[in-house]
């Protein structure tokens, strides 16, 4: 196992670093732009490695790109309705960069930031850490922000999120990368299995109403492993972007699993965060790795994070964060073959 270093290039006059994580199998490369998810090159039941992350061949791509690709999402990842909400009788203003929502902390969010950052050999991790001022994209009170990437032995990449605040706010971070674990075309044959019995409906832009519905006979039910493009292909739903609840807050659970035949490449995901927001890229358009054009069905993300609008839903698990009280959360992303 090993961690490598090398200036990738500058971004308003801050160097920006990618790094290397090595084990037997798998290579993941990181960059503090963004605290990004670069690539995972991972091998085929045949042995043949791919890249199964998409992403863009320069540091300029993911400084003009505008799809999130491999990035941490922040201070509040997903969609606030009206961007507004309250907290502690205040009302707070934010961007409206969806629409009248605010989407992924704004304009200028955590995936455009330039990070910190620490490397670790023993443990080959990376850690990146960022200072979010109050009032950064209308968010009250100062973040102090790390995450933690880390390579296992087991091919795990594990990411681990803390944050404290100084005052109360609100938070909650998630890791935006898209998947494609044939390694390039369609992921509509991907077979999908998830561990989540209700997901949450939502109105025309795509902010949920408030409700809880259950998966069984609707296109929402990977409870049993399906493949990602049967009920896109039937014409039940045009692709998904959409939340499903995992249970509680804190509790370390196997949410999903995503399988690709032809390669055989398998991915598991464990999270303690409380839902977990599949989306098919419907809104991919542009130029990535190796120039190839990344349309909608070319990666699939599998979020992990707090319900859509949570401070606008009371009724859902709060992603109030106290001040000086310490947000800790991991997600696991397990690699393997069959």
């Amino acid at each position: 196992m090993s961690v490598k270093k090398e200036t990738w290039g500058f971004y308003e006059g801050y160097a920006v670093q990618l790094f290397t994580l090595k084990n037997d199998a798998l290579t993941v490369r990181l960059t503090n732009f963004g605290a990004t998810l670069v690539g995972i090159t991972a091998p085929d039941k045949k042995g043949f490695n791919s890249d199964i992350v998409l992403g863009y061949d320069s540091l300029d791509g993911y400084v003009n790109g505008k799809s999130y690709q491999g990035a941490v999402v922040g201070r509040y990842a997903n969609r606030i309705s009206g961007a507004v909400f309250t907290l502690n009788g205040q009302k707070y203003e934010l961007p409206k960069n969806d629409g009248e929502n605010c989407l992924h902390g704004g304009n200028f969010g955590y995936h455009k930031r330039v990070w910190e950052y620490e490397t670790d050999e023993k443990k080959n991790s990376v850690t990146f850490r960022y200072r979010s001022p109050d009032g950064e994209e209308g968010f009250p009170a100062a973040l102090n922000v790390s995450v933690r990437y880390t390579l296992t032995a087991k091919n795990k990449l594990k990411i681990k999120y803390e944050a404290v605040s100084n005052g109360d706010t609100i938070f909650n971070p998630t890791n935006h990368a898209y998947f494609n674990l044939k390694g390039s075309g369609s992921v509509l044959d991907t077979v999908l299995q998830m561990n989540a019995f209700n997901y949450t409906p939502f109105d025309e832009f795509n902010i949920p109403d408030g409700k809880i519905e259950s998966v069984p006979s609707t296109p929402f039910n990977f409870l049993k492993p399906k493949r990602i493009g049967t009920d896109i292909e039937n014409g039940k739903i045009d692709g998904y972007d959409h939340n499903f609840l995992l249970g509680e807050i804190g509790e370390m659970k196997k949410a999903a699993v995503a399988h690709d035949p032809e390669s055989g490449r398998i991915m598991a995901v464990y999270t303690d965060m409380p839902a977990i927001q599949l989306y098919t890229a419907g809104g991919l358009s542009e130029v990535g790795k190796n120039g190839v054009f990344f349309d909608k069905f070319h990666g699939f993300c599998l979020e992990t994070q707090f319900t859509p609008d949570t401070p606008n839903l009371p009724s859902f698990p709060s992603c109030v964060l106290q001040k000086g009280k310490k947000f800790k959360s991991t997600t696991v992303y397990a690699f393997g073959v069959k």
